[in-house]
């Protein structure tokens, strides 16, 4: 097991039979699933240090130096983490400080604070603000500490700053590629001004950045207390003891998986200027303990913002490999260093500026479910059969009694089943989980809106299978005010879910609006008016089943029918299961007569 690491200046003259040693075994804390500490042994390679880490069980304390051990040829290093990768594995988090860096190298100190909204930097839309502090130890930079966070408006074409119909990220508000945000821990004001004259909410917009800039600092507190305790070279040692452990567990979960290339193709329901389905794939390949995930074909970039950038695909794949791994444990970057993602510039995944970006989201859904697809059947114990995947976010902006208002509410849906279990219900996107949908009375009282309804979506239903997948919801606004707009970005709207190993696709996400008993079906509508007293009904779909849908047990077909999830009729056509309508309880007898006649017949 290897890990890259930057060759030092001091180092430029080591030749590959130069052995590098650290002293001892790094010692810590045992954690639940990684209680050894390692020995590294580095050997040069070319302009790089690479360090194989063998794990041996040692005592409970942290080393606070590094030193040489011999032979003679030994030279003392000390890894720095993160470090520096190759075009195609930038992740975004690390292009934030090397962003940082680039700029400011010569001009960091102590209080300096920076911001970067920019998609073609690392960043996803321009909404995203990433503020990031460099934390300063004995007169050098030790870490970054980053806070992210989605802001309600940026400027641009409409509240909210995510114009479905845009062309161009011109039109997506205001973009700040790498400024200094505060020095001596004192906002430049000037950039301030610059913020508050170009959105909407200018006093929501400075509370948000505030909120960050506390976020940044506290982690900068905690990361000088750590110092303060066991010193910078430990906290140093513990950073790549904890990269290098979950690199060992990552790379050892892929090598209990076959090599081979692993495929899988999908459509994007539409762009918003158009309803045309536009073609993706994936190409995943498994070669010993390396993964690469490459989505070479995959349509080009959009003149539309379902558009994703570099850091933002390489973010949504680290997700199914995370899932894959190691689901339940903290993250950190060890877990993809046997990660490479290739994907040729200009692609939808990819997109290049001036391309718009704002619904990001919506593409980096697609592609991580296409890598799910690819996976599914080959790990079936953590990867479930395909979801409702888009955020289905949903904007809702007009006058209340206060001013300017702008809703905006990722909705929940139905998940793929799993190998074991039936898909969850109602639960938020893979894109997302810093935001979930509002209370029904937080959002009654901040908004001229009524909920009328909240309700699992039993009408379209969930895929049927050995196990089903998960419900979406209904979720039904009445508008209580004059000149609101509705825009929206949905996605599935017209591929379902897929299922896996014979079970059925899912249903489909779309949005509804009843005016006058009148009902129009949206999809990615850009610029809705409303009146008071329409109705707004988000639908979301349920996610793909796992298995022929008659090797269901039947009483959990009876239970879906006693909780009013399926009638007994589609008990019948679904699965092949007889419910007395007296009793709602199985008919055993007439349960295996219709499953003999179906398997007679070939209609699984």
């Amino acid at each position: 097991m290897t890990i890259r690491i930057v060759l030092a200046q001091r180092f430029k003259d080591a030749t590959c039979n130069d052995l590098l040693f650290l002293s001892r075994p790094a010692r810590f804390h045992r954690y639940p699933h990684s209680p050894q500490s390692v020995v590294p042994t580095i050997r040069v390679k070319g302009s790089q240090l690479w360090a194989n880490w063998n794990p041996r069980r040692k005592s409970d304390a942290i080393d606070d130096f590094l030193r040489a051990k011999k032979p003679d040829n030994a030279i003392v290093v000390k890894a720095w983490f993160p470090d520096v990768l190759d075009e195609e594995r930038r992740l975004d988090l690390e292009v934030y400080p090397e962003l940082i860096i680039e700029r400011f190298a010569s001009d960091m100190a102590p209080g300096d604070t920076f911001l970067t909204n920019d998609p073609f930097e690392g960043g996803t839309h321009a909404c995203d603000f990433a503020v990031i502090r460099p934390i300063f130890a004995e007169g050098k930079i030790i870490a970054y500490s980053i806070a992210i966070a989605h802001l309600l408006d940026v400027g641009g074409a409409v509240a909210g700053s995510l114009p479905p119909n845009a062309t161009s990220i011109f039109q997506e508000g205001l973009r700040l590629s790498g400024v200094r945000l505060t020095r001596e821990d004192r906002l430049i004001h000037d950039l301030v001004r610059i913020v508050t004259e170009n959105v909407r909410l200018p006093n929501l917009t400075l509370g948000d950045i505030n909120a960050e800039l506390a976020a940044v600092r506290i982690a900068e507190r905690r990361i000088l207390e750590a110092v303060a305790k066991y010193g910078p070279a430990t906290l140093d040692a513990t950073f790549a003891w904890l990269i290098a452990t979950s690199e060992t567990r990552a790379r050892a979960v892929i090598e209990t998986l076959p090599d081979g290339d692993y495929l899988a193709s999908d459509i994007i329901d539409g762009d918003g200027a158009t309803e045309d389905g536009i073609p993706i794939r994936v190409t995943v390949r498994i070669r010993g303990s390396d993964i690469e995930v490459d989505f070479t074909g995959s349509s080009p970039a959009r003149d539309a913002p379902i558009n994703c950038s570099r850091g933002a695909l390489i973010s949504a794949v680290k997700t199914v490999i995370k899932a894959l791994v190691a689901p339940q444990e903290p993250s950190n970057e060890g877990w993809f260093r046997p990660l490479k993602v290739t994907a040729p510039s200009g692609s939808i995944f990819t997109a290049e500026k001036p391309s718009p970006t704002g619904w990001y989201y919506e593409g980096v859904a697609q592609a991580s479910d296409l890598v799910w697809k690819a996976l599914a059947p080959l790990v079936p114990e953590r990867l479930s059969a395909g979801s409702y995947l888009s955020l289905c976010a949903t904007y809702l902006s007009g006058s209340a009694a206060e001013g300017l208002f702008v809703h905006i509410e990722p909705q929940n849906g139905g998940w793929g089943a799993t190998n074991k279990r039936d898909g969850a219900s109602g639960m938020i996107a893979v894109t997302d989980g810093d935001t979930y949908n509002y209370s029904v009375e937080l959002l009654e009282a901040k908004f001229p809106l009524f909920i009328r309804r909240y309700t699992y979506n039993v009408a379209d239903g969930a895929g049927a299978g050995r196990h089903r997948g998960g419900f979406g919801l209904v979720r039904e606004y009445v508008i209580e005010s004059d000149h609101v707009i509705l825009h929206a970005s949905y996605g599935r709207t017209a591929t379902p879910p897929w299922g896996v190993d014979g079970g059925r696709e899912g249903s489909l996400n779309g949005i509804e609006v009843v005016r006058h008993g009148t009902r129009r079906r949206l999809t990615r509508p850009p610029h809705f008016p409303l009146q008071r007293g329409d109705r707004v009904l988000i639908i979301t779909g349920g996610g793909g089943g796992w298995g022929e849908p008659d090797t269901r047990d039947p009483d959990a077909v009876a239970g879906d029918v006693l909780d009013d999830l399926i009638t007994i009729s589609d008990a019948a056509t679904l699965y092949a299961v007889a419910i007395d309508p007296a009793t709602h309880q199985v008919d055993r007898a007439a349960t295996a007569n219709l499953r003999q006649t179906r398997l007679r017949e070939g209609r699984r």
